[in-house]
């Protein structure tokens, strides 16, 4: 991460109704009115490149918007490959804008991605990236340079391609894909859970394949088994698979939170509070309205969740969940405001579901999608969407579903 103020390490963000605080955020009122005034735009969207902006760099996305805004306010995307030059950080940024722009046809991009893989010195995280999402035939040309380049490499590559399709030996790594699950029934997968002959990694597997499902009740008489050997932590992928149990899991976990394992009492607890009973709505609302005061921005989205399994009934809640929505740097927290407020209060949000068509995280666009209302001008930004080559699948898939009803 990056930081405005060298000095005192802490991020400054420009005030959030200004060009250059919205651009920071990725509103997508930001990207409106960079269209509308693109001389203006010019200079803080190529800040928003160099610098880093996520206030988590872990989940915030921004790589997306920053591309379009180059493509539709067509940039030049020169200072972006100047940019591959700089530190790991300042490259990676610059690396992932140029590789969807090439998506979108810019050979300027293109061509300065594959002229880094050549002679850059983190060549192999971007080579890694570009064969992700590019045609092979735009890459596999490569080989013969990744096979003189590679060794000696601080990070070892960590996927199998394109190393395997080079015919490439990555030393200290060997890629074996991970098995999937995922044709197996509840019941076999709850078998390998249950016992105590199945391997660690095993029982993450049927983990995640459990936790992309329905809820299986029987996981529930399960879960105190499932901590690590030391018995300090959950099993990976536990937390997940437990939250998709919502309801059903409330009656074990009072138990759960009074274990004497640190991690089940944790989960226990985690639980019960993500499903108040009616006596915690005026703790919740003063809860979110305290960390409003203290300028939290990580861990709020939690509370909002909370309080939007109240519906109306949170209304006192919806200032400060406008307030979050509209100021929050934490751009992947947007999303979980925007469904709080359609639970509490729905009035009003025609507005902030058309911003969100624009907005820089995929599940934002993806609720715009579903609820923004039906205007010519929402349904001509959708069909863009559907046929954006640099917009991930489920945006596209979503965007075509919406135009086809």
């Amino acid at each position: 991460m990056s930081y405005h103020d060298e000095t005192s390490r802490t991020l400054s963000y420009a005030r959030h109704d200004t060009l250059e605080g919205l651009l920071q955020r990725g509103r997508g009122l930001g990207a409106e009115r960079a269209r509308c005034d693109p001389e203006a735009s010019v200079p803080l969207v190529y800040d928003g490149i160099r610098r880093d902006w996520t206030w988590d760099s872990q989940c915030d996305n921004r790589c997306l918007y920053q591309a379009r805004l180059i493509w539709d306010l067509k940039l030049s995307p020169a200072p972006v490959v100047d940019q591959l030059a700089g530190d790991e950080e300042e490259g990676s940024r610059a690396a992932d804008v140029l590789r969807l722009l090439a998506l979108a046809g810019s050979d300027e991009a293109r061509d300065g991605l594959r002229a880094y893989i050549r002679t850059g010195t983190y060549w192999v995280s971007v080579l890694q990236s570009v064969t992700d999402d590019w045609p092979a035939e735009w890459w596999e040309d490569l080989g013969d340079v990744a096979r003189a380049r590679i060794g000696g490499e601080e990070d070892l590559p960590w996927s199998a391609e394109p190393w395997t399709r080079f015919g490439i030996e990555v030393p200290g790594r060997t890629f074996r894909p991970r098995p999937s699950l995922d044709g197996l029934s509840d019941e076999e997968l709850l078998a390998l859970l249950a016992a105590d002959g199945t391997e660690f990694n095993k029982k993450i597997d049927a983990l995640r394949a459990l936790a992309g499902r329905e809820p299986a009740e029987g996981l529930i008489p399960l879960v105190p088994s499932l901590g690590t050997r030391d018995g300090r932590r959950p099993l990976p992928l536990l937390r997940r698979a437990v939250s998709r149990l919502g309801d059903l899991a409330v009656p074990a976990a009072r138990g759960w939170a009074v274990d004497g394992r640190e991690w089940l009492a944790r989960l226990g607890a985690d639980v019960l509070a993500d499903h108040p009973g009616p006596e915690a709505l005026p703790g919740l609302v003063a809860e979110l309205a305290e960390q409003w005061e203290a300028q939290a921005w990580c861990g709020p989205d939690t509370t909002a969740k909370r309080l939007a399994r109240f519906g109306p009934e949170a209304a006192d809640a919806v200032p400060v969940l406008w307030r979050y929505w509209r100021h929050t740097p934490h751009s992947y927290e947007r999303a979980d405001y925007l469904e709080a407020l359609a639970a509490i209060d729905p009035s009003g949000l025609d507005n902030a579901y058309i911003e969100s068509l624009w907005d820089c995280e995929e599940r934002a666009r993806l609720l715009a999608i579903a609820s923004a209302p039906r205007r010519p001008q929402t349904l001509h930004r959708i069909a863009v969407l559907r046929d954006d080559p640099m917009e991930t699948p489920e945006v596209r898939a979503a965007a075509g579903a919406r135009l086809a009803r």
